[in-house]
């Protein structure tokens, strides 16, 4: 059991940093102007994702050993042979995948030491993170199927994590603006009043990917009986999760459309600190739902829809 628990803080620390790395990446992307994407809050973002993806690799080597040890049956670490290893990176597609995932890290962790174009620096680390981010498909339920359906499921895998990615990289980006310290204070303020006004139509996407992958997934895995939500310990967890998924909506509506205005209207005035502890606060609050929401994930994908 203790093993199973190191496995689920182990899988959500990986959908964690991955899915960080490549939002905030995204994030430069869409959300920052050209000239926004030199500044000092834009360096600041450079070197989170290059260190989450520095951690990415880390994680990777961890659950690697971790899979070598469960599948080989080994007692101990100790035991494993450089075999099992070869057996596990050559001969499956979950192994082929975690080659994947180290060279597109290491790829963005290149990007973010070499001195680029700044547009295409942090399109290069979207691009790589989001190829990393896409190969933890290989390690849930998106890969137990095989054929045609195999494939529907794994793409409906990897969108429903780009989509997740934007997501948590997009919060922690506003809670970088929202911290924000110094001389450029006022500069972070008015960049986290536009880009949360902006916000609107990717979080739609957003929600509507999740919805539709999240929908499309269920039924792969479990059918259209809706039985497995109430009878088993997979259904019932799904269940807060969606509930934990409502509650991150409601903030992100009273964002929206309450803290958002507010803090608009008192960049004009000057006396903007009361509008930002309040929505510096809504966006821990809400932060901490997504990793609430990312657990769950973890949880979900060592456990079978039909039971235990």
């Amino acid at each position: 059991m203790a093993e199973d628990w190191f496995t689920i803080v182990l899988r959500l620390a990986l959908y964690l940093d991955l899915a960080a790395a490549f939002g905030v990446a995204m994030f430069c992307v869409y959300a920052l102007g050209h000239d926004e994407r030199s500044l000092a809050i834009a360096r600041r973002y450079r070197v989170f994702v290059g260190a989450f993806a520095v951690l990415g690799i880390g994680l990777s080597f961890i659950g690697m050993t971790v899979l070598a040890k469960a599948m080989s049956g080994a007692q101990s670490f100790g035991e494993l042979s450089t075999h099992v290893f070869e057996m596990l990176i050559t001969g499956t597609h979950m192994g082929i995948a975690w080659c994947v995932r180290i060279l597109a890290l290491t790829l963005c962790v290149l990007i973010a030491l070499l001195k680029l174009n700044p547009t295409l620096r942090f399109a290069g680390m979207a691009a790589s993170s989001g190829v990393a981010l896409a190969t933890l498909a290989w390690a849930g339920h998106g890969a137990m199927d095989d054929g045609i359906r195999g494939y529907i499921h794994l793409s409906s895998d990897i969108a429903h994590l780009w989509a997740a990615g934007a997501w948590v990289g997009a919060l922690f980006s506003f809670l970088m603006l929202a911290v924000h310290r110094g001389d450029a204070t006022e500069r972070a303020v008015a960049i986290l009043s536009r880009t949360l006004n902006g916000f609107a139509k990717v979080g739609t996407l957003i929600v509507g990917v999740l919805a539709a992958t999240g929908i499309a997934n269920y039924l792969l895995i479990a059918g259209p009986s809706l039985d497995v939500l109430f009878s088993t310990l997979y259904g019932q967890l799904l269940l807060t999760k969606l509930a934990l998924f409502g509650g991150m909506l409601l903030l992100a509506a009273a964002n929206r459309f309450a803290l958002s205005p507010s803090l608009e209207a008192s960049l004009k005035t000057g006396n903007f600190g009361q509008a930002v502890a309040k929505l510096r606060q809504s966006l821990f609050t809400e932060t901490t739902l997504v990793i609430l929401v990312l657990a769950s994930v973890a949880w979900l994908g060592i456990l079978s829809p039909k039971g235990g």
